[in-house]
């Protein structure tokens, strides 16, 4: 569904992707895994138009979206839930979910939408009119993940979601996580904690220094606990 082809990007003069390749399955979570600094919210960044690539091509279905504007590719039902959350903390939850319903097609649908992510988040319609920024790490994380699903994406990218949440919380978000696996969203993960992610991922590129030095399926994943140890300590 997606290929990132020979991908060279950074920020000005420091370059942080090195020539890097990989392909995003439809229907399939995949994690990126690697240790601080590797490269992988850049990965994310540039796929979503907000880090320039000097080199290399970036295909959705065969078409190359290489430069695209961030909003367009949400127009394309692309969406990143960014590390830290990244939510409004003066406007209330349900504002905040609100936004997440930008493009056009999903404005008549605001509703029905804000349904399912209630039902996904039950907490959420009970805080609806509460201050974002009152809430809990957990809660925001909620809120940054709900703002995502408003657009109807078939595409997620989710960054480091379980990063400063309690453990009972973690277990809660990946529940999500599966849900919107087994209902056929693409997923691509980028998550330190490598116990809750590994047993959803279908398909696994390890990175180190701002290139891919490894990758493998689910059914590898035994054979390649050494070398995960290794980059992780898992």
């Amino acid at each position: 569904m997606i290929e990132i082809d020979d991908i060279k990007a950074g920020y000005g003069p420091i370059n942080i992707l090195w020539n890097l390749s990989l392909n995003i399955a439809e229907g399939k979570l995949t994690a990126i895994i690697g240790p601080n600094g590797a490269g992988k919210t850049t990965l994310l960044r540039a796929i979503m138009g907000l880090v320039s690539s000097s080199n290399g091509e970036i295909r959705i279905n065969g078409i190359p979206v290489t430069g695209t504007p961030t909003w367009e590719m949400a127009q394309q039902g692309i969406v990143m839930i960014p590390e830290g959350r990244l939510i409004f903390r003066d406007m209330t939850v349900e504002e905040n979910l609100i936004m997440g319903a930008f493009p056009k097609d999903k404005r008549s649908k605001l509703k029905t939408n804000l349904e399912k992510v209630y039902n996904f988040f039950p907490r959420l319609l009970e805080r609806r009119s509460q201050l974002a920024g009152s809430l809990s790490g957990g809660e925001s994380q909620m809120v940054a993940m709900g703002r995502g699903l408003m657009a109807e994406p078939k595409v997620i990218f989710l960054d480091e979601p379980s990063l400063g949440l309690a453990p009972v919380i973690v277990q809660e978000i990946f529940a999500i996580m599966k849900r919107l696996k087994d209902e056929g969203r693409t997923i691509v993960l980028v998550e330190q904690n490598f116990r809750f992610a590994a047993p959803l991922a279908d398909r696994f590129y390890v990175m180190e220094h701002g290139v891919i030095v490894k990758q493998f399926a689910q059914n590898e994943l035994a054979q390649n606990m050494g070398m995960l140890q290794e980059y992780l300590g898992v």
